[in-house]
């Protein structure tokens, strides 16, 4: 697949490229596993740069490997460093003479190699920065350690980046133009199979057009495939952010994916009513889930429904994780079976869930919600408030517009307007949206 988007991230990077040539710079990529930072990097406009992977070996041999780098790519002979440190010190002051770009990349493995990298980093980067003109990328996939290295004020890197970039998904414009690209003749259904898998992951996209695999069955089909990446994906990538803790994480994360949203719900399924600090850290520190509220509620309301943020981690935990012992008893045929059976009302969920985030990116608006009431009855499915403009599109969202019943969202839209007085005031626009508005 070809490389889309990132437009504005390459921009920042061609910037941050010029700028080195003058003084040192540090950009920072962050985002979830599979995003793109990798790629991203590499693409910054410079021709002479370094690339050192942190692979979990001991540091000797790490900047061997390094060393090694170097040599091939600015030929100059490096030696044997001892240590991070004394390479990175080497490639400051080289680089004063000698300007080039140097990606470091799963920076958070240090971690576990040699904690002392990072105060190390600092010294030698502050005592070098304004001599050197090293365009210096550290890229990193555990989301919540790289925040912690530079977001944390007690780390040793906090503050010495020049630039973060926090990588995101494709939109959902892009999503729908590598789709036309691969499959002229695509439907809504397509597009929507495409979104409920992926949420827009770059790597996850590439699995499947580089496959030919464009419509909705062949995408369906290919998740239990034998040797699929995504059965087990979605452990991997986060095995490792949660730690010996993981058990309740995903215990949460699972019944929030069937569709316990409430915490009283979580608590009931889970015979537990101690998980407050677990869905706190899941929304405000790993930002794997986000709260939700009844548009214009106030924050102390007791309506809170969680939702995961993430397409794809959605999927694996209602299917995969769900129904872990059909992959452990190799019955991938079966899950197939519960996929497609059960895929309607997950994709309607995710239907949603696309045209929000659509109607987010247009920029028009000013806030963007649901609605629902104590009972969990009059929910409306989407609203869209501009208030500079005063005025608000409310829609019912049906994969197919012949369900749409207009008198029923009228009559939903009475009982809204008796509990949120901030609506009262608006031009309201009622309406649909479909597959076919995709």
């Amino acid at each position: 697949m070809k490389f889309y988007n990132r437009e504005r991230e390459l921009a920042v990077l061609s910037e941050r490229l010029r700028v080195s040539k003058e003084q040192a710079q540090m950009t920072v990529l962050m985002g979830r596993r599979r995003i793109g930072k990798t790629e991203l990097a590499r693409r910054c406009g410079d021709d002479r740069m370094l690339y050192f992977f942190v692979a979990r070996k001991a540091e000797a041999l790490l900047c061997r490997d390094f060393a090694q780098e170097v040599e091939e790519k600015l030929g100059l002979p490096v030696g044997w460093p001892e240590s991070f440190a004394q390479l990175f010190r080497y490639l400051l002051k080289l680089s004063a003479t000698l300007p080039f770009t140097l990606v470091i990349d799963e920076f958070q493995e240090f971690v576990r190699i040699n904690p002392s990298v990072f105060s190390e980093m600092q010294r030698e980067w502050d005592l070098a920065k304004d001599s050197s003109r090293m365009n210096l990328i550290i890229s990193g996939s555990v989301f919540t350690l790289m925040r912690r290295i530079f977001e944390d004020y007690h780390e040793p890197l906090f503050g010495r980046a020049t630039q973060q970039l926090v990588l995101k998904p494709f939109t959902t414009g892009v999503l729908k133009q590598i789709l036309q690209d691969a499959r002229p003749d695509w439907t809504g259904e397509d597009l929507l199979a495409l979104f409920c898998i992926t949420g827009g992951v770059p790597w996850y996209v590439s699995l499947l057009i580089d496959r030919g695999y464009t419509d909705k069955d062949r995408m369906l089909a290919y998740l239990t495939e034998e040797n699929s990446p995504f059965i087990t994906e979605g452990k991997n990538i986060l095995i490792e952010e949660f730690g010996t803790d993981y058990t309740i994480y995903f215990s949460i994360l699972t019944c929030i994916a069937e569709g316990q949203r409430s915490r009283s719900e979580i608590e009931s399924a889970l015979k537990n009513d101690n998980i407050g600090s677990y869905l706190h850290k899941l929304e405000n520190y790993y930002g794997l889930i986000e709260k939700q509220l009844p548009i214009f509620a106030k924050e102390s309301s007791k309506k809170v429904r969680y939702a995961l943020s993430d397409c794809f981690l959605h999927l694996w935990f209602r299917f995969f994780f769900k129904y872990q012992s059909f992959v452990a008893n190799d019955a991938l045929n079966q899950l197939a079976v519960v996929i497609r059976r059960d895929y309607d009302v997950f994709s309607g969920f995710q239907l949603e869930r696309y045209f929000e985030r659509k109607l987010r990116e247009s920029g028009r608006y000013t806030r963007i919600g649901k609605f629902w009431d104590r009972s969990g009855e009059n929910e409306i499915d989407l609203i869209a408030v501009n208030e500079l403009t005063n005025t608000a599109d409310i829609y019912e969202v049906k994969k197919q517009s012949k369900r749409y019943v207009p008198a029923l969202l009228e009559a939903k839209v009475q009982e809204l307007l008796k509990q949120c007085k901030e609506l009262r005031k608006m031009e309201l626009t009622l309406g649909c949206l479909s597959v076919a508005d995709m």
